[in-house]
């Protein structure tokens, strides 16, 4: 008996390794020649900190509201990527994001490798900034620790200098600070754990450089180096300030920009050097209901500046690039993408999942006896739609066209009013398509959600009476976010369920797709859906 239980361990196991190990359908970054398109990774990973430890990329993001949070992506030649774990299990102050808190927690965080580990500072515009530790990239990270409090606080990041001063560089939200388009800085305890003393503005943007923000500090030759952007998330520019004193004062240059290059504003990101010394920038672009997808992109030094992209016309500044050659890291390495399927066989969710808020154990179960994913129709009080509710599981959009297919089984528990489950593009307008009980019946329905942000109700549309409780689910994303709903009984003959609905994008993040089942009672037993799959690919026109 315990060889058969260990080997259904193994093989599990394999299959969640194979499932997340699946070259994406819809979009690949590597060309197979030696070159590279952007974006590297055309999902919403906003916000990008990177660093090389030995011959390891490591990436980082923002992760808002969703949790599990601090997505850590691992590369060996910074163009291929996976996803490989979380930083953050849950966000605290518990109760307070037990709700959904979209466009709050987890904003620009920053990630740096010192005395053998890792240390992430990420901060949370309404508490301040936090600090994360881990010997190992995987974990396991310690809980939050307050290294700064107060409101407006954000876009940390430390230096270790070489006469043991620790510093902390980072920028206001003038939504909760009441100003902004300043750079400051902090000296911190020798353990990074606590800044001790008030800190100082080092720059001052508001006449050539508004809305500066996202500084990330190096040192370089004696000088201090602050890359930041400046202008706004989708008109700025990429600006590097530097000085041989920490505090200033400081010199400007912008390094990047548009040009005339299709990539608008070029947005924060981080200085990476391989080991055969080349210098390379990931940074993100604001694409909309897409989301801040992740760009790579040349990086020289010239008289101590750095030159990001290519600079065309020799003034030192540069343009995003959209095919480059491959970073030299001195070997070739196999073409990984961020996961986006699941097959539900292993007893964890693959790692591209998110809930809207900290997830409870009752919200789902890894049916392994049969390879599906459960999610209980929990009913969730004093909610008027699904934006509201924390119990929806999400993931991000890995392309502008693709068609994201679930197949499902339905077991509501009849003698509770109206149970839901489905398949729902999400963001501050959402729209879905479900199988809604009504006590012996069940409905194939539409629903959609016009400002959903605003506390709106949902308009349910019916579709049909169901024929059956298994069922295929479908949305074909077409450029721009048209969303077309779908559904089937064979998984081969699709049905169009209602007209067309718009992506739109959620608070600071672009639209997610997912699954969802909820209750509309209290109850003192819910019923369920199993989900056997979830797969994304290619639109076929």
């Amino acid at each position: 008996m315990f060889k058969v239980v260990y080997c259904f361990c193994l093989i599990s196991m394999w299959l969640n390794v194979l499932a997340q190990s699946t070259v994406s359908k819809v979009w690949v970054a590597d060309n197979g020649d030696g070159t590279y398109k952007n974006p590297i990774i055309n999902a919403d990973y906003s916000d990008p900190d990177a660093i090389r430890v030995a011959d390891d990329f490591y990436m980082i993001s923002s992760s808002f509201e969703d949790m599990p949070g601090l997505p850590i992506l691992h590369s060996k030649d910074l163009v291929n990527w996976e996803i490989i774990g979380h930083a953050l299990q849950k966000q605290s102050p518990y109760d307070h994001f037990n709700k959904p808190q979209h466009g709050n927690g987890v904003w620009a965080p920053a990630i740096r490798y010192h005395n053998n580990e890792f240390y992430i500072y990420y901060p949370d515009p309404d508490f301040g900034i936090y600090l994360v530790k881990a010997k190992s990239i995987t974990g396991p990270w310690t809980a939050p620790i307050l290294v700064y409090a107060g409101k407006g606080i954000i876009d940390p990041c430390p230096l270790w200098d070489a006469d043991g001063n620790v510093y902390l560089v980072h920028a206001f939200a003038g939504s909760r600070a009441g100003i902004k388009s300043v750079i400051a800085m902090n000296r911190m305890n020798s353990d990074g754990t606590k800044v001790i003393d008030d800190g100082v503005i080092v720059y001052d943007g508001h006449e050539q450089d508004p809305t500066i923000e996202g500084p990330k500090i190096y040192k370089r030759n004696n000088y201090y180096y602050i890359f930041a952007p400046a202008g706004g998330v989708p008109t700025g520019w990429q600006l590097v300030l530097r000085s041989k004193n920490i505090y200033g004062p400081y010199e400007r240059k912008v390094v990047m920009d548009q040009g005339n290059s299709i990539v608008n504003g070029p947005h924060q990101g981080a200085w990476v050097t391989t080991q055969k010394g080349e210098d390379w920038f990931i940074h993100f672009q604001d694409k909309d209901v897409y989301g801040r997808v992740v760009y790579l992109q040349p990086m020289i030094w010239k008289n101590d500046w750095p030159i990001i992209g290519v600079d065309k016309d020799g003034d030192g500044k540069g343009e995003p690039v959209l095919n480059y050659k491959k970073p030299d890291v001195g070997k070739t390495f196999s073409i990984q993408t961020p996961a986006e399927n699941d097959e539900f066989n292993s007893n964890t969710l693959g790692l591209q999942w998110q809930w809207m808020a900290n997830p409870q154990p009752f919200y789902s179960f890894m049916n392994t006896a049969n390879g599906s994913l459960r999610l209980y129709a929990y009913y969730i009080d004093s909610t008027k739609n699904l934006w509201q509710k924390p119990n929806v599981l999400l993931q991000k959009l890995p392309a502008e066209e693709c068609v994201f297919t679930t197949k499902l089984s339905f077991k509501p528990n009849i003698k509770n009013a109206e149970e839901t489950t489905g398949l729902v593009m999400m963001g501050m307008s959402y729209a879905g398509i479900v199988l809604q009980s009504q006590h012996d019946s069940v409905f194939i329905k539409r629903i959609v959600c016009n400002g959903a942000e605003d506390g709106n109700a949902e308009t349910v549309i019916t579709i049909d009476k169901a024929k059956q409780y298994d069922i295929y689910f479908r949305i074909e994303m077409k450029k721009g976010g048209k969303c077309s709903f779908r559904y089937s009984y064979d998984g081969n003959n699709f049905i169009i369920a209602g007209d067309d609905f718009q992506a739109v994008q959620g608070k600071w993040i672009g639209a997610k797709v997912g699954l969802f089942a909820t209750g509309s009672q209290k109850s003192n037993d819910c019923g369920y859906a199993d989900f056997d799959w979830f797969r994304v690919e290619a639109l076929m026109e």
